[in-house]
């Protein structure tokens, strides 16, 4: 695939530039010399995490810290999008979060009118936004449920039940927690992490490059592929993570990446 065309690129993290392990985490053979190339020949850059129990600059420490060079600004995390996306369509408006404290906190330091679960007027919330948290109770759940039924919307971070670990899949706790709740109200969310129109957007408007223009690379065919088709990107799959050796000529073509690699150094030769 020639790639000199392409004006910014945009990567997944967990299977696709790092893996982790019990002991810590290490970058992928070539992830460091991709990275180098890419920003050598002065084209744009984004490392798109779907995990939203971090704000973003905190993600990009921990990468940094773990020998990925990702600058606060390269980092992109569902907080990001949903944050955006609240701008733009509920300004204002109370929003009953399900997220980690740091997380809440950064949100309400940028103007989101965060409202609390235990709070009397939750179930008068115009948004429930689900991101990562590690226990949500059963009054919480009731109340947001009965906030959506009233006519909030539901969002979430992610939608999708798993992500690559070192030792198998990593169950998304926030999934869990939406799925509760939009059993309970009836109802389908709206994603803003991957993939989604809404991520879509936040790529595009941070990177400020056509969705067309980019390239998507990951190891999930569901979250990674899913956001670059998404945007008509063209897409890269990576065998090293949640997708291994799976075929795929079993997906519909419209679902299929544009190419498929066994490892993230093997974008070299096309930069």
């Amino acid at each position: 695939m020639r790639l000199d065309d392409v004006r910014g690129f945009v990567f997944d993290v967990d299977g696709t530039l790092v893996r982790r392990y019990p002991d810590g985490v290490r970058p992928m053979p070539g992830a460091l010399e991709v990275l180098a190339a890419i920003r050598g020949s002065g084209r744009k850059l984004a490392i798109f995490s779907n995990g939203s129990h971090l704000p973003p600059e905190e993600f990009a420490r921990e990468l940094r810290a773990d020998g990925l060079p990702i600058a606060d600004e390269e980092m992109v995390t569902p907080v990001r999008s949903a944050l955006s996306y609240l701008r733009r369509r509920h300004d204002g408006e109370p929003v009953l979060l399900f997220a980690q404290p740091a997380v809440r906190d950064l949100l309400r330091t940028e103007g989101v009118n965060v409202v609390e679960a235990d709070d009397p007027d939750a179930e008068h919330a115009s948004v429930v936004l689900v991101l990562h948290v590690d226990d949500a109770g059963f009054p919480a759940l009731e109340r947001a449920a009965r906030a959506i039924v009233r006519g909030a919307r539901l969002l979430t971070a992610n939608y999708l039940p798993s992500y690559a670990g070192a030792s198998g899949p990593i169950f998304s706790r926030g999934a869990m927690v939406t799925a509760a709740i939009a059993k309970a109200a009836n109802v389908r969310p709206t994603v803003v992490g991957k993939p989604s129109q809404a991520a879509v957007r936040e790529l595009r408007d941070r990177l400020g490059v056509a969705s067309e223009d980019l390239l998507v690379t990951g190891d999930d065919v569901r979250m990674d592929i899913a956001l670059g088709l998404l945007g008509g990107s063209r897409t890269v799959l990576v065998r090293t993570g949640t997708t291994g050796d799976f075929d795929v000529t079993r997906l519909p073509e419209r679902r299929r990446p544009h190419a498929v690699i066994d490892g993230i150094g093997e974008l070299l030769p096309w930069l």
